[in-house]
């Protein structure tokens, strides 16, 4: 008997941070698997005809959907948009798979940073819109019991674009502003490199992880934490930053620690998730 063809998995949002690093890392981590890339020049994931055509075409076993719009500042400039693209985009493409698998991604901004240390079980209470479209497109995802929800926090690396991850974004700020700014040392995440989410992601995939699971570093750190790491691994001056309060900030406000408590998907990992310092440490030669 002919073997049949390798399993195919649909990956939007291709040439965004996590995307690409699960392009990336699919030979490694996936060798089975054959990856079809969806990019925004490629196809329109709001032309749900199109979308839908192709699927039936092409019969996915698996669509993992990083394709979102996720810097706060956009979304709230056109709250419209980001309703349709990141709940819209994702009922849609989580009605296409009904019958194989989704991966959809959250984040810890549907929390309000009020307490921190948050476990999947915690109820959910966005700040901002984009956290708001995040918690409904979960809602959505998680009514199949063959999708999963990875909630996730800062990711780090290196983007198409050179603005994605979170060291991309401060260096760009630095160079910006010439003249150093102020970062908080009381709005705390748990920062994470692209390439271990992606590492950990294909494994669950593997598995066939279901529900809902926090997928983030190991470390809770915070804004001005992250920096001092990062400033001396690039040998920038330390006062080239200033430390601040995030309750002085002037504009919304900010949920002040979102930690996520990553234990259950630390349970099922073959690998540990890293905390940021740690892994910069043992990565001295990677990009970052």
């Amino acid at each position: 008997m002919t073997p049949g063809p390798p399993p195919l998995v649909w990956i939007t949002g291709a040439n965004g941070l996590i995307g690409k690093y699960l392009v990336q890392a699919a030979p490694q981590w996936a060798p089975g698997w054959r990856v079809r890339t969806l990019t925004r020049t490629e196809i329109d994931l709001l032309d749900f005809t199109t979308v839908a055509g192709l699927f039936k075409k092409e019969s996915p076993q698996l669509v993992i959907h990083c394709a979102a719009i996720t810097v706060v500042a956009e979304v709230q400039k056109n709250p419209d948009l980001a309703r349709r693209v990141n709940c819209d985009v994702t009922r849609h493409l989580s009605g296409l798979a009904a019958e194989s698998r989704l991966i959809f991604f959250s984040t810890d901004l549907v929390f309000d940073g009020r307490r921190g240390n948050y476990a999947e079980t915690d109820t959910v209470n966005p700040l901002t819109w984009y956290g708001e479209t995040k918690a409904m497109a979960e809602k959505i995802v998680l009514e199949n019991p063959r999708h999963l929800v990875v909630r996730t926090s800062l990711n780090g690396g290196i983007s198409a674009a050179g603005n994605r991850a979170f060291n991309e974004q401060l260096r760009n700020s630095l160079r910006a502003t010439g003249q150093g700014m102020t970062l908080f040392t009381d709005e705390f995440r748990c920062p994470i490199p692209a390439v271990e989410t992606a590492r950990a992601v294909w494994e669950m995939a593997l598995k066939n992880c279901a529900g809902l699971y926090h997928l983030a570093g190991a470390e809770r750190l915070s804004r001005w934490q992250m920096a001092q790491a990062l400033l001396s691994r690039w040998g920038v001056a330390g006062d080239q930053i200033r430390p601040g309060s995030a309750k002085d900030f002037a504009g919304p406000p900010r949920a002040l620690d979102t930690s996520l408590n990553i234990g259950r998907v630390q349970s099922i990992l073959s690998r540990p998730l890293p905390g940021l310092t740690a892994w910069l440490a043992a990565n001295p030669e990677a990009q970052f």
